[in-house]
């Protein structure tokens, strides 16, 4: 410190003097604690400080070992050798055959025929190889019609109507009273082979089911193979299942097998709901685990914009379940690159030895036989780097949560009774420094956001979307720099001469009481997340109390520091992990998030809180070293080559490289729209090209490519008219404000859209009843918008109650399989008692549009030209779509 003045002193915990650093050597030993006026008293104890180079040093290599050894175990995809009872060779060749169909969404051959054939195919090898054996093997395909409602992306309806499902249920020979179901589906969203969603689980599973009808112990429950087939139209065909197949009121539990990404790792990412027997199945039998209860909290918050079957069969078929799925690499989730070569064949074993295993235990144990006996109760699981997993109930977890709490109060409690520390000394003390922590925690935040919105407003948003460690280095640099920078002010003015060993105890201990409070905080919630502060509380504690002596008689001698990291290691690392999981799934959904949603925002956020989250321990470094002023030197210089790198556009957000792409996502719908009045007649009718970008950069990039796209055909939306009056596949405007429509010829599709008012009649209860009736394409989206005063009161679909009133406005989501009848619906609504005079006429508007995602309808000449122009680092989905308005 280089001020004459003490503005503030605190009282010495037990400790006096120490020795301070300069430039020329490894350590000076000095009595004035880095005060450059007389010292008070003599120097009774000479005690170390960090130079600043080597505190920077062992940080910097402390993160980078733990940050390599995540990496490490990540590309560690199976541990040990292969058992043999799973052949990822033969789940390759299955993975290759399914996706050599290409696209297969819902109603489409690929799909419903050549995807389907080649599964029975296969199945049937099965049951002819095995008939000799101890189990019996049945297949049933099933092709239901139903209806829910659901409250995902703002809640709708849906009905679907003969999709397809492949039930294979192998048991014993005499039968079995339990079963467990293992859920895969075969169906793709339109342009994409689906390789890592879903085929890949379908692979596994064909050849979990060979090896299980293959052994020669007799399982004690039974077990059902469901390959749905459409998944992807918003869980429908588990819906099917689950509620109407007479195999289901059998099920005690359920694995499904989804994805997230393409390749890597599946995670197990949700359990439950209770049952805590499923996790302790897991954690016993899985060979390769890799399971988080963070991620399934996370999941379950809603902020990740996704959804799997785990929810249909939990709300549905009230059976507990445990959900995997692969989460990296989410760049090319959904788009042409989901293809086969992107997964590797170790990926593929380690999910099959690790389900087979999984399942074999299940089908055993006494717990599937009576799961509601074992019901009660939730677990706390996480794996350590893929190694093992540590689970425990969650009423453990509560007792070990408050028992580290209490030693940590202890902990405070003890040195607040210290002599000399009277009238409540070190109490204010602690609080000082707790609400200096808590300004700097503040004020790194708002200086973070500051530049990422001078970011944003540059144009050169998402620069880290292909650059990821580019964010690093400017928000990671200016958060780091910033909370240095307070705290060393803090050192220098507010502190004075105060002793610097004593301020670096002190700040250990106010990270150390942070931390609690989260612990106590989370676990007060119920949350079994808790156990992520409990780790950073105990390890750190645990490592302070065993080096107290160390640090008392030598202070921050380096092998004090190596220690003290050392204790922080195993919190850390799994800390990391966790972190690397945040990014690896919030990275990729940035470019999927609509254009409302600014990315800027959402990563400067994510990369200050943990930077924020990992440097709370090492506050106790910033006070330990004499300076920090080439620290922050190197900081500043490293945040402003970023800033002028990313100002001058040096960093791209989008790659169409075939090693790593990452593309940006486009919808390109060519679409024709009709609108009638209330007397049936055509009041408008128009074409184009309907394009939506589904990140916020919008067109930007796209414009010079092609310059007739700008902002002068951007849409706006006509309120008057059901979500806008455009053909919204999923009702995801709210998503995706910013659209735009070049004009285009009508398009004809070969199976228009008949739509038909069937009746219209006064009920004796005060409402009107209208039945409809249409015939249309495997996918097409209805919007009902009663108008001012006018009020749904009961329809068709779903248990008969209009649900997820969107600003007014309901959606229902329906597709079909092949051959399907005409779709007849009905609703009832109150006519208002207050008609408004300046509101479109009627009582209600009805628009219905199609959406032709396969085959010869599905391209149009307009969309084959506009489409070899997009550049090779996008992913234009595209589809030919149709919306009929009408006024009743």
């Amino acid at each position: 410190m280089e001020g004459d003045t003490t503005v503030r002193r605190l009282k010495p915990f037990g400790i006096q003097h120490y020795v301070a650093h300069d430039s020329s050597g490894d350590q000076v030993r000095c009595g004035n604690n880095g005060y450059n006026g007389e010292p008070k008293r003599k120097p009774e104890v000479s005690l170390y400080l960090l130079r600043e180079g080597l505190a920077a040093s062992l940080v910097s290599v402390f993160i980078l070992v733990l940050w390599g050894l995540v990496h490490l175990s990540l590309q560690q995809l199976v541990v040990g050798k292969p058992t043999g009872e799973f052949n990822a060779v033969r789940a390759r060749q299955h993975l290759e055959q399914i996706t050599s169909a290409g696209p297969r969404p819902v109603g489409s051959q690929e799909n419903e025929v050549l995807t389907v054939g080649y599964l029975l195919k296969q199945i049937e090898n099965i049951r002819a190889e095995t008939a000799g054996g101890p189990h019996q093997l049945t297949i049933d395909v099933q092709h239901p019609t139903g209806t829910f409602s659901i409250d995902f992306l703002g809640g709708f309806t849906s009905f679907y109507d003969r999709v397809t499902n492949i039930a294979v249920r192998l048991e014993p020979k005499g039968g079995a009273e339990h079963l467990m179901l293992a859920n895969c589906h075969f169906d793709t969203v339109a342009n994409s082979p689906g390789a890592s969603d879903d085929a890949v689980s379908c692979a596994v599973m064909l050849e979990v089911l060979r090896s299980l009808a293959n052994q020669s112990a007799l399982l004690h429950h039974g077990v059902i193979f469901l390959f749905n087939g459409a998944e992807e139209n918003v869980l429908q065909a588990s819906h099917g299942f689950i509620t109407q197949h007479p195999w289901a009121k059998q099920v005690r539990a359920f694995i499904n097998l989804e994805a997230a990404g393409v390749g890597g790792k599946e995670v197990v990412f949700q359990t439950g709901p209770e049952n805590p027997w499923l996790v302790q199945a897991y954690v016993q039998a899985a060979k390769h685990p890799f399971a988080s209860v963070v991620g399934q909290e996370v999941f379950q918050s809603g902020v990740i914009p996704s959804d799997t079957d785990f929810r249909i069969y939990r709300d549905f078929g009230n059976i507990p379940g445990i959900d995997l799925a692969f989460i990296e690499n989410g760049f090319i989730y959904h788009t042409k690159y989901d293809t086969a070569n992107r997964i590797l064949t170790d990926s593929i074993q380690r999910a099959g030895d690790n389900i087979l295993a999984v399942l074999k235990y299940l089908l055993m144990s006494e717990q599937l036989a009576d799961s509601s006996e074992y019901r009660h109760g939730n677990m706390v699981f996480f794996d350590l780097l893929g190694v093992i997993v540590v689970a425990y109930p969650a009423r453990v977890g509560t007792i070990l949560n408050y028992m580290v709490a209490a030693a940590t109060f202890l902990y405070l409690a003890k040195k607040a009774s210290l002599p000399g520390n009277g009238g409540g000394r070190y109490v204010r003390d602690l609080a000082w420094a707790t609400g200096v922590a808590l300004l700097s925690w503040f004020v790194t935040l708002l200086s973070v956001l500051i530049v990422a919105l001078l970011v944003t407003l540059l144009g050169h948003s998402m620069f880290w979307y292909n650059h990821f460690y580019a964010s690093v280095c400017l928000y990671g640099a200016a958060a780091t720099g910033k909370m240095i920078l307070i705290h060393t002010l803090a050192k220098n003015l507010y502190y004075g001469g105060v002793r610097l060993v004593e301020l670096g105890d002190l700040y250990f201990d106010v990270s150390l009481l942070l931390w609690c409070c989260s612990l106590v905080w989370l676990t007060q919630r119920g949350l079994c997340s808790a156990y992520v502060p409990m780790l950073m509380v105990a390890f750190p504690l645990a490592a302070r109390l065993l080096l107290a002596k160390e640090f008392k008689h030598k202070g921050a001698s380096v092998k004090y520091c190596i220690l003290y990291l050392l204790g922080l290691a195993l919190p850390y690392v799994h800390f990391m992990f966790l972190i690397w999981v945040v990014f690896e799934i919030f990275t990729p959904i940035m470019g999927r998030s609509g254009t409302e949603i600014p990315p800027e925002v959402v990563l400067a956020s994510l990369v200050t809180l943990a930077t924020i989250f990992l440097s709370s321990f090492f506050l106790h470094f910033i006070y330990l070293v004499r300076s920090t002023k080439w620290i922050l030197a190197g900081l500043g210089f490293v945040f402003i080559i970023m800033f002028l790198l990313v100002s001058c556009g040096l960093f791209f957000p989008y790659s169409g490289s075939s090693d790593s792409p990452r593309p940006k996502r486009v919808f390109l719908q060519h679409t024709t729209r009709t609108f009638h009045n209330l007397q049936g007649q055509v009041e408008s009718r128009d074409s184009g090209l309907w394009i939506n970008s589904f990140d916020y950069t919008g067109i930007q990039h796209i414009t010079p490519h092609i310059p007739e796209l700008n902002e002068s055909v951007r849409t706006r939306c006509r309120e008057d008219r059901p979500f806008c009056g455009y053909p919204w596949f999923l009702p995801v405007k709210f998503l995706s404000k910013k659209n735009w429509y070049l004009p285009a010829p009508e398009v004809s599709p070969s199976s228009p859209v008949e739509f038909s008012l069937l009746s219209k009649e006064e009920t004796g209860w005060g409402t009107i009843k209208m039945t409809f009736s249409v015939k249309g394409p495997s996918h097409m989206s209805l919007y009902l918008m009663p108008h001012q005063g006018a009020k749904l009161s009961t329809w068709s679909f779903g248990d008969g109650t209009p649900r997820f009133d969107l600003s007014g406005e309901y959606f229902i989501f329906y597709s079909h399989g092949l051959d399907a009848p005409t779709w007849t619906f009905w609703f009832e609504i109150q006519p208002p008692t207050d008609p408004d005079p300046s509101g479109p006429e009627g009582i209600i508007s009805v628009a219905i549009s199609s959406h032709y995602f396969f085959g010869k309808d599905q391209r149009t000449a307009q969309l084959e030209e506009i489409l070899h122009r997009f550049p090779t680092w996008t992913f234009p989905s595209f589809w030919v779509s149709t919306y009929d308005m009408y006024r009743y």
